[in-house]
Formats: C-alpha cells, structure tokens, sequence
C-alpha cells in the first residue's frame, strides 16, 4: 500500500468515526464510554495522517 493510499484510508475510517459519534449522540442515551473510545481512535488516526504528511 502507498502512502497515499493509506492516508486514504484512514481518512476513511476517520469519517466513519465521526459518523459514528454523531450517531451515538442521536440516541436517547448516548452511551459516554462508547462516544470516549470513538474519540480516542478519531484522535489516534488523526495523529497518524499528520505523520505521513510530515514525511511528504
């Protein structure tokens, strides 16, 4: 896999996060411990995208 195409798809999976948050925050009660852990991974990938643009 490229690094292209890696960032690709973890952009991918970073819109699927934060589609899932805004999904969890939909729900009557939003489960906080889900909606942290969600987070925590949006964050993790995000930190790994701005490590590949780094090194272009």
């Amino acid at each position: 896999m490229t690094a292209d195409e890696r960032v690709s798809s973890l952009l991918t999976k970073h819109a699927a996060i934060d589609h899932a948050i805004d999904e969890e925050n939909q729900r009557p009660h939003p489960d906080d411990l889900r909606i942290h852990e969600l987070k925590r991974e949006k964050l993790r990938i995000k930190d790994e995208i701005a490590g590949h643009d780094s090194h272009v």
